[in-house]
């Protein structure tokens, strides 16, 4: 079973910093170009500089961000900037938030801790596919930081709903930290000393009596267990090493809605011959309906669709115009990938496999990227295929994923393509860092 427990926490001084909202950010995989140019305008000293180190002019090696990084962290340590928790914590956290173009509130609660690492399986299950490029980028920040600035997030379930009823409690108090990030999502945020708040070793007890599943940072994860096996590498048996554990947000869903959102998914460079066979191609696989416009595949898949997922219904845009899928599964049945039936009637398994079919992007090309552009936002697939943006040609809008089937994928021990859940609201990174020392 998982080991979930308190650890002494890195954190921005608020004495020091100010307004902590200037020096938070964004998960590194989220943040382009422009976006981090803004958040280091806003205060040189955002957790941005750490996490997501950028190349500067003048440098020799490639890896001297890496260098940079470490150094700011040093600094920042030494000023006083940051500082370390005297003793070891839990922190529990509340986001307030809107689904993007919705009106209805959600409040989501959690608690960050510092859970030990162990390969996939019974204990700590993972959900998705990763990359080899972002695993490489974030272990050569990571030996040289030597601290966890972004959390893995996992689910796991109580069902007996004290967590939600433990977690409730401590946000009816008045909270630490308060901050709200560009979004407009509320962070709360209560830390919680192990020896004299027992809330803490409570949930800690109940996350380890149950089985973790990785909703978000699969690449850190895995990261983390390469990092912690060079580490102990000829170590003595039986030592504890804190580059053993990782840093997690760890979500109970009956303590707030575990909301996903879709990733649509814009394929480039099909030409003439390419959108040709997909057109003949698709009534073999889908129900179709042609003639969507634009603005009914925004009202049926954008942010106000409001469909849960799971149905095998796809929108699609091209410059010819607009069109509703339905999956014929049994037709595509013996086109989907190896696994479970969790996995095999996922919408993203089903648009994988009819891309394969029609146009011949495998999972391969998909997974890599270079033939598929992701976004979440439905308006800007539609408008980048009628540019031709990267020689988009075809978008597919999908619905999103239903959390509850996440659990079940992991669970028969499958992954998901790459981009096949978006968490929302992503964890923030700088509300608390791990440090893997002593």
């Amino acid at each position: 079973m998982p080991v979930v427990r308190p650890f002494r926490a890195l954190r921005y001084s608020p004495d020091a910093v100010g307004d902590l909202a200037a020096v938070i950010a964004p998960p590194y995989d989220v943040i382009g170009p422009d976006e981090h140019g803004r958040l280091l305008a806003r205060d040189p000293r955002n957790v941005v500089r750490l996490d997501l180190p950028a190349a500067e002019p003048g440098d020799a090696d490639p890896d001297d961000r890496y260098r940079r990084a470490a150094r700011h962290l040093g600094t920042w340590r030494g000023s006083g900037i940051l500082h370390r928790d005297p003793r070891p914590t839990i922190s529990v956290l509340e986001d307030t938030y809107h689904l993007p173009g919705r009106d209805e509130l959600h409040v989501r609660r959690g608690f960050f801790a510092r859970v030990r690492l162990e390969p996939f399986g019974a204990g700590i299950r993972a959900h998705e596919r990763t990359l080899t490029g972002p695993k490489e980028d974030r272990y050569k920040l990571l030996r040289a930081t030597g601290v966890n600035t972004s959390p893995v997030v996992a689910m796991y379930e109580d069902r007996s709903g004290r967590a939600a009823a433990l977690l409730e409690g401590v946000a009816a108090t008045p909270p630490t930290v308060e901050v709200t990030d560009e979004a407009g999502v509320r962070h709360r945020l209560w830390p919680l000393v192990a020896g004299d708040a027992p809330v803490a070793q409570a949930l800690c007890d109940l996350a380890s009596a149950a089985t973790l599943t990785i909703t978000d940072g699969h690449h850190r994860y895995e990261t983390a267990l390469r990092y912690a096996r060079e580490r102990r590498a000829g170590m003595p048996d039986g030592v504890e090493l804190d580059t053993d554990d990782v840093l997690m947000l760890l979500l109970e869903p009956l303590a707030g809605p575990i909301d996903v959102l879709p990733t649509h998914r814009v394929v480039l460079g099909l030409g003439g011959e390419g959108l040709a066979a997909l057109a003949t191609g698709l009534p073999e696989l889908f129900e179709v309906r042609p003639g969507v416009t634009g603005e009914q595949l925004l009202g049926a898949f954008g942010p106000l669709g409001g469909a849960p997922g799971g149905e095998g219904r796809f929108g699609l845009w091209t410059r010819d115009g607009g069109w509703v899928l339905r999956a014929r599964r049994d037709v595509l049945a013996a086109h989907l990938p190896a696994g479970g039936a969790a996995l095999r009637r996922l919408d993203v398994s089903l648009l994988g496999a009819a891309l394969e079919a029609l146009v011949g992007l495998d999972a391969g090309a998909i997974a890599e990227g270079g033939r598929v552009r992701y976004t979440m936002d439905a308006a800007e697939a539609i408008a980048l295929v009628d540019a031709g943006t990267d020689g988009a040609d075809a978008a597919f809008l999908l619905e999103p994923t239903p959390a509850a089937e996440i659990v079940a994928v992991a669970a028969d021990g499958d992954v998901m393509p790459q981009k096949s859940t978006y968490i929302y609201p992503k964890a923030l990174t700088g509300l608390v860092i791990n440090p893997l020392e002593g």
